[in-house]
């Protein structure tokens, strides 16, 4: 099997990845910046570990196949660990969804094919489950030349997750427009959506397929919409005339030391009994196709995404360059996880 390196394998995913890995009978080494926790868990599960920056990566990587990176915020981790990962032959994945990391990771393709490396960002519910749906309706649809596509989750989120949020607040939305990324007020637009169990009012956000899904299918117009609490809706709209406070140090300082005190991330209960409802609707101007998926809760997704991407990868399944998850392994990756389901209009 290949040599697999878990960096931020301390975190609250990092943690259950790689737990998971050993059950299933992986050694992969784990890694980190905060040497008392990495090497805890390692000495628990009995694993090997190293401690190292993201700057100093290149120095441990040289005898690794697959760096998987599990440490946010990615937009301060994943560009070093990419470089470093072409620099050793090292082929990159990472459970990002933040747009600037598949942005900046793209324009890396030249640099890591000519090294022989995949650069596979984002193989966890951001955004394996939705990249597979819009690969699956490009092929029920190929001439489509626009894409909605949006998820409602059951359940609550980690505390990683929440601060890499927080960075983002008062930035406003993206949305892709003849094939070109175009930022948009917060809250921008609003339409009814049926995710699979009944229609609610869902309001798009920049997530990472208003990236990632151009680059898998082609489709120059590309928006990503999930229900939002009213409150929420309001709060984002009110921030664009009150001069972006919510992009204001101080504030999200504020906000990511209640995180700290006050969030664990979901419980082994929770992850067993939430879900999610994923849509995506393509259409050409004149037909429309539409599809659903119903996923395991997303943090368990996320987890059998990533272990099922970075073991596919290490068997040198997965082409070189920048990849997206289905550009690289088609539209059915996602219904090999377990508890998967996808129907059609």
């Amino acid at each position: 099997m290949a040599e697999v390196l878990i960096y931020g394998s301390y975190g609250y995913t990092g943690e259950h990845i790689a737990r998971t890995a050993v059950d299933r009978g992986w050694t992969p080494v784990l890694a980190g910046r905060t040497e008392a926790k990495v090497t805890e868990l390692a000495d628990e599960l009995g694993l090997r570990s190293r401690v190292f920056d993201v700057e100093d990566a290149a120095d441990q990587l040289r005898d690794v196949d697959v760096l998987l990176n599990c440490a946010g915020p990615f937009a301060r981790t994943a560009e070093p660990l990419a470089r470093a990962c072409i620099e050793t032959g090292t082929d990159y994945l990472d459970i990002t969804g933040e747009i600037g990391v598949f942005e900046r990771l793209h324009r890396m393709n030249d640099a890591a094919a000519e090294a022989g490396v995949t650069l596979m960002p984002g193989v966890g519910f951001d955004v394996v489950p939705t990249d597979c749906l819009a690969a699956h309706l490009h092929d029920r649809l190929p001439e489509a030349t626009s894409l909605a596509l949006g998820f409602d989750a059951v359940g609550s989120f980690s505390p990683g997750t929440l601060k890499t949020a927080i960075e983002g607040l008062g930035e406003g939305g993206v949305v892709r427009r003849e094939g070109r990324l175009k930022q948009v007020p917060a809250a921008w637009k609003s339409r009814n959506v049926d995710f699979g169990r009944g229609r609610k009012t869902a309001t798009t956000v920049p997530w990472g397929d208003v990236a990632t899904a151009y680059y898998t299918t082609g489709i120059p117009t590309v928006e990503v919409y999930t229900p939002l609490p009213r409150a929420a809706r309001l709060l984002l709209r009110a921030d664009r005339v009150l001069g972006g406070l919510l992009e204001r140090d101080a504030v999200q300082s504020v906000l990511k030391r209640l995180v700290d005190k006050r969030v664990e991330g979901p419980d082994d209960e929770e992850l067993e009994e939430g879900f999610v409802w994923v849509w995506g609707e393509a259409t050409d101007g004149r037909d429309t196709v539409t599809s659903r998926l119903r996923t395991p809760h997303t943090y368990k997704l996320t987890v059998e995404t990533a272990l099922l991407t970075t073991e596919r990868v290490g068997d040198g399944d997965a082409p070189v360059g920048y990849q997206t998850p289905a550009g690289a392994f088609g539209p059915e990756l996602i219904l090999d996880v377990p508890g998967v389901q996808r129907l059609d209009d």
